[in-house]
């Protein structure tokens, strides 16, 4: 199998993600972050594209046949972040689109994008009644729960920025689901790279609550009787500032020009390969798109693999993504 570009930080593949993980060694990389396509989002006019099958079970499927392969790539103390979005059920191709852009960019620029890379595409009927939530997330995730991964976590990307609905039966999307996957119980996980900053007042009210729980843990060894403590918790470590990480991460999303619309802000990938993949490792990304996992884990020291269908997207991420000052990418391959 020959990459389309490598060197010693990266390697990228041109081709279909499945057809080159089955070539790719065992334990060979220590971390996956990928966004797949979402169903039934966009025609990105790709013979053997991910995202326009003729149902939620025919994706799930790809997908989950996809993951069970890169669970052998992946090194049995690695993790996997899957950052997936939601889709409604309909047959028109307007009633899926709002709030499909993660940039926030105006419905005037997206008609620019879809012209370039991508048009919108119909979600086909899925046999639900009409206006029903697809839960396409959750399927995914339950699917791969099934299939032998650990599901560690669920984080919610609360947008900061996103495209305002036209609806008043419902509320405004403004969140992706963002999974923690494992292959072991046991795995490598830097809780201390992603701390989140905590308010002196909430930390104080913290420590009141650590003593509470502690007399109510000497009563209960005293008495065999166990106290109420449902409000009691500890949120810093000694000698660590600030707190763990929280399920809900605030991001905004990062304009970016010359992407396409469904660009992971770099902010959210950063957190997944500081906090997944240990120094000096290797992170891979089936669904490399315009190369911001790729650009993540130069930032923080990681070698990265990156799988993409469309050549375009790889010329894209040279010329923009991986071509950063300080990122040593030279010579493209074709």
């Amino acid at each position: 199998m020959t990459p389309w570009f490598a060197d010693d930080s990266a390697t990228l593949y041109h081709g279909d993600a499945l057809a080159v993980a089955r070539e790719l060694p065992p334990g060979s990389v220590d971390c996956i972050v990928t966004s797949p396509p979402y169903y039934g989002l966009r025609d990105y006019g790709v013979d053997g594209q991910l995202g326009l099958e003729a149902s939620p079970a025919e994706y799930v499927e790809r997908l989950r046949v996809l993951f069970g392969e890169l669970r052998r790539v992946l090194a049995d103390d690695g993790v996997m972040w899957l950052n997936l979005g939601d889709s409604y059920n309909s047959t028109s191709a307007n009633a899926n689109q709002p709030n499909t852009n993660r940039d926030g960019t105006a419905d005037t620029k997206q008609r620019v994008q879809e012209s370039r890379r991508g048009r919108r595409a119909a979600v086909p009927d899925s046999g639900l009644p009409p206006k029903n939530l697809l839960g396409i997330p959750w399927r995914v995730a339950f699917a791969l729960q099934g299939d032998g991964w650990i599901l560690r976590s669920e984080i919610i990307w609360a947008k900061r920025n996103f495209m305002p609905e036209a609806v008043t039966d419902r509320p405004t999307r403004a969140h992706e689901h963002v999974f923690l996957l494992t292959k072991s119980p046991r795995y490598w996980y830097d809780a201390d790279a992603i701390r989140e900053e905590s308010d002196p007042k909430q930390e104080a009210h913290n420590q009141r609550y650590a003593k509470v729980y502690a007399a109510q843990a000497d009563r209960a060894a005293t008495t065999g009787q166990p106290g109420n403590n449902n409000s009691a918790g500890v949120h810093s470590r000694p000698g660590r500032g600030g707190r763990n990480s929280r399920s809900v991460w605030p991001i905004s999303a990062q304009p970016f020009a010359e992407a396409h619309f469904a660009v992971m802000p770099l902010e959210l990938a950063e957190r997944c390969v500081q906090a997944g993949c240990k120094p000096g490792g290797t992170v891979l990304d089936p669904f490399s798109g315009s190369g911001t996992t790729g650009l993540a884990a130069a930032r923080h020291g990681r070698r990265y693999i990156g799988i993409e269908l469309s050549e375009e997207y790889l010329e894209l991420s040279m010329r923009t993504r991986l071509r950063q000052p300080g990122l040593d990418f030279e010579g493209v391959g074709g």
